[in-house]
């Protein structure tokens, strides 16, 4: 099932997330529809806290940047640990599909060492590098209740504040559907 993604201002997308038991039966059907949602929205990765459920969970396919160098790159994490970061950090103009139309540069190690649960409770414990490292980061922010522009430079956050109202308000078009923080007329898009 395709599932509504929650907007920039929505409190559950900066808010730590909590551990989840990773075959807890809910979870393991949230997995599929989160796969779903992100493909249906063209992402890469996918945070639980983008469809307002306040637990450790993402998924990634890095094969949507690349399917012949990362067609291995699909991955299940439940209760994920960045171990390790290592690299000279590298500058990519990162996007979010919880903050439509709005991308910046952001700075990041090129290789980590996470631990986490796969979807079929075994534990994990892998390097990774490049974009995979760079999608994983970025997904595992949003389960410290970090967002990508966060990372901006004050003079660029003051310059896309008027777009990240309107995102907070509802007031963007996607083609895929939507929590809003702060609806229009009092009612969240669907």
């Amino acid at each position: 099932m395709i599932l509504p993604i929650y907007l920039y201002g929505n409190p559950v997308l900066t808010t730590p997330t909590l551990e989840v038991d990773p075959m807890d039966p809910a979870v393991l059907g949230l997995i599929h529809d989160m796969f779903e949602t992100m493909y249906a929205a063209s992402g890469v990765g996918l945070a639980a806290p983008q469809i307002g459920r306040g637990i450790k969970l993402f998924v990634m396919d890095a094969a949507g940047f690349d399917p012949k160098r990362f067609s291995e790159e699909k991955r299940v994490f439940v209760n994920p640990v960045i171990i390790q970061e290592e690299g000279e950090p590298w500058l990519f103009n990162e996007g979010c599909l919880s903050i439509p139309d709005v991308r910046g540069d952001v700075m990041r190690k090129p290789r980590i060492q996470v631990a986490w649960t796969d979807q079929d409770g075994k534990r994990q414990l892998q390097w990774f590098d490049d974009m995979p490292a760079r999608i994983i980061q970025h997904e595992y922010d949003h389960l410290m209740g970090k967002l990508f522009v966060g990372y901006f430079s004050p003079l660029r956050r003051q310059m896309i504040q008027r777009r990240l109202e309107s995102i907070r308000k509802g007031m963007t078009k996607v083609d895929y559907p939507v929590f809003a923080a702060l609806p229009q007329g009092g009612r969240n898009k669907r």
